[in-house]
């Protein structure tokens, strides 16, 4: 029997519809089971898909399906669709149309993509997971009708597990040779590939990726960098110490180690591809790609010269910081960008056509040129999705179009816009995951010693 109050709601509902059969329909499900709402798997990795079930419900019966989950920061984030249910009193996430919420349309995965802060939190906030040895714990819970449900008790409820470690995955704190970073070894006897991760100009040691990266057999070490003195000689040494840690592992094979970077990341990684006579990446990825590299500057002296042109930059309506205008006038002049026609190992370039924070798109269209030009761009793969920004992450991860932002040379806190539309972003990370982890088994995982130990 139904107990609850919202449960009640949702059987006079279908009363009401039934028209003068209305009390004998009403009475017929008093005897049925409560609504049983099931997440299937309930414990996954974060770019596994899952299944969201709800039965037992009245046929024709309005409810709304939400997920909640309490960030680190304790703030508290959500997403919901608007569902009828079918003549079996069934609604399935991954096969019924949503007619509202956050998301419409038939959207699996969109209880975790198109999450947002709950109304009323702090303005410019960004998921980001900070402890990768914990799971992201989302409530999901099915609520009668659809204008009000938050003030209605759940009909049923059940709690999923999203995780970056795989179990067995060793995640090991790295502070040798002035290097400082984590490093992520997948379970198993190995040797494995191996990959320096590379984040962008926000700073700090971030892990989540490099966590999923070694849940997918890499030994991956998410570096901290920004750290550096910006002018300090050594700092190109430092990147090559760190690739030489990964390839010196004992669980790597040694000639299998490539190299991921996002935003400036990417310039480091284009950078030490080109210029670097001390290490040979296997291959390299660049997402949201940047190329811009003064003659005899520090990867990090390209702040400075950005920031002398913090006046430059653009404002939307909503006084989100543009970057991208101004960072237009560095890329045009070749001089001042990195030489990828030295490159010689296979690249793939992902970008968002609406990234708002760096002309990635004309960079990468640039870097296609400089390698037509020398006979090597059979090297270069490029991905390029319409509707997409500047924060192309794993999949299913919200959409941030703007956030709060520090200009680490001035210490400016901003709001700034990174672009993308959430429906087409999330298509996008989703795809080019896909197509990242494809890109990396053929580079990294093909040699013959390696398949037979996989």
């Amino acid at each position: 029997m139904l107990r609850s109050g919202a449960a009640w709601r949702c059987l006079n509902h279908f009363t009401v519809k039934t028209g003068s059969h209305g009390f004998t329909f009403h009475r017929a499900l008093m005897q049925v089971t409560p609504p049983i709402l099931s997440v299937t798997p309930n414990r996954a990795l974060v770019d596994e898909k899952f299944k969201v079930l709800v039965e037992n419900l009245p046929p024709g019966c309005p409810v709304t399906v939400r997920s909640l989950h309490r960030s680190e920061d304790e703030d508290d984030w959500e997403a919901y669709g608007h569902y009828v249910s079918d003549h079996r009193g069934i609604v399935s996430v991954s096969e019924d149309l949503s007619f509202g919420g956050t998301y419409t349309g038939k959207e699996p995965m969109a209880l975790l993509w198109s999450m947002r802060p709950v109304p009323g939190s702090r303005p410019g906030l960004r998921l980001r997971k900070q402890n990768v040895c914990t799971p992201m714990v989302v409530n999901i819970s099915v609520h009668s009708g659809h204008e009000g449900f938050r003030d209605r008790a759940p009909l049923a409820s059940a709690v999923t597990e999203r995780w970056y470690m795989a179990p067995g995955v060793q995640r090991i704190d790295i502070n040798e040779q002035g290097v400082r970073g984590t490093l992520f070894i997948p379970p198993g006897p190995g040797p494995f590939p191996g990959l320096l991760d590379l984040w962008g100009g926000g700073g700090g040691l971030v892990e989540y990726r490099a966590a999923l990266l070694a849940s997918h057999g890499y030994v991956s070490l998410a570096l901290n960098y920004l750290l550096l003195n910006q002018e300090s000689a050594n700092v190109f040494t430092y990147f090559e110490t760190a690739f030489n840690i990964i390839k010196d592992h004992p669980q790597v094979i040694p000639d299998r180690v490539g190299i991921l970077g996002l935003s400036l990341g990417s310039l480091v990684a284009l950078s030490l591809v080109a210029y670097s006579t001390v290490i040979k990446p296997r291959c390299v990825v660049c997402i949201s790609c940047n190329h811009f590299y003064p003659p005899g500057s520090t990867f990090m002296s390209q702040f400075a010269d950005l920031s002398s042109q913090f006046s430059k930059v653009r404002v939307d309506e909503d006084d989100n910081l543009i970057w991208k205008y101004a960072a237009l006038e560095f890329i045009a002049d070749p001089s001042k960008t990195v030489e990828v026609g030295r490159i010689n190992c296979p690249m793939l370039l992902v970008n968002g056509c609406d990234d708002q924070s760096w002309p990635s798109v004309e960079t990468a269209e640039e870097i296609a040129r400089m390698m037509r030009e020398v006979g090597k761009e059979h090297l270069l793969s490029r991905l390029a999705y319409p509707g997409s920004g500047h924060l192309i992450e794993p999949p299913f991860l919200p959409h941030f179009r703007a956030t709060n932002f520090i200009i680490r040379n001035i210490k400016q806190k901003v709001k700034y816009l990174w672009g993308g539309q959430t429906k087409p972003h999330s298509d996008a990370q989703e795809d080019s995951w896909r197509k990242i982890l494809s890109f990396l088994q053929l580079h990294l995982c093909c040699a013959p010693s390696l398949k037979a130990k996989l």
